[in-house]
């Protein structure tokens, strides 16, 4: 019975923190808690009815994934882009992305993984005439698919750990900026490359991919 019941409250604490984790994600990446804004414990922990154990769990986890970061005497704040770090952002989703297209196009057989990719454009299509949060989760789901069909985990991980930052870099650019990066036919050419085992070309078109998104994000 005592095994159970710490099994249980284990599993109470993972969704607390769960809970936690996804608020103050949405909060920050829709900019209710704006960019350098200091975090304070106390007010959070009460706001969101957590200890401040399971608060530290979860803004340990934004810290991973770039949407806080620490600054003096290791104070939390809501991480604060500039033009070059997000510029930096894009250029390293370019090389991952160019690793996992180059590699769809050596398969054999590509037609589930391209059947798969068309999908994921369809619906994000549909989500990005639903608002920009829809939009965004949508657009990426698609590079998330992309990374994932390679079936190489070291390659999606370090595509995931970017996830925050990529979600700051479209707060920072706005949601007008954003929506113009949810251009379906540019999303299209990434997988007419694939599709045609062009590793070369699909290299190229997601190396104009990336630079036209943070070009877009960051130019006035």
């Amino acid at each position: 019975m005592a095994v159970e019941a710490m099994s249980l409250l284990g599993l109470e604490k993972t969704s607390l923190r769960q809970q936690a984790l996804t608020a103050l994600r949405r909060a920050i990446t829709t900019g209710e808690i704006p960019p350098g804004k200091h975090l304070v414990e106390t007010e959070l922990s009460d706001m969101l009815n957590i200890s401040r154990g399971t608060l530290r769990e979860a803004l340990r986890q934004l810290q991973q994934e770039g949407l806080v970061s620490a600054g003096a005497r290791g104070r939390l704040s809501v991480r604060n882009l500039d033009a070059k770090e997000i510029r930096d952002i894009f250029a390293v989703r370019a090389a991952l992305e160019t690793l996992a297209a180059q590699r769809l196009c050596t398969l054999e057989d590509r037609s589930d993984a391209v059947a798969q990719l068309q999908a994921a454009l369809k619906h994000m299509g549909v989500e990005a005439g639903h608002g920009i949060e829809r939009g965004i989760e949508a657009d990426l789901e698609f590079h998330r698919v992309l990374c994932r069909l390679t079936g190489n985990e070291p390659l999606l991980l370090s595509w995931e750990q970017l996830e925050g930052s990529i979600r700051m870099s479209i707060m920072w650019g706005g949601k007008e900026r954003g929506i113009r990066n949810m251009n379906v036919e540019r999303h299209a050419e990434i997988v007419d490359a694939i599709a045609s085992a062009d590793a070369a070309l699909a290299a190229k078109v997601i190396k104009e991919h990336m630079d036209t998104a943070a070009d877009v994000l960051v130019t006035s």
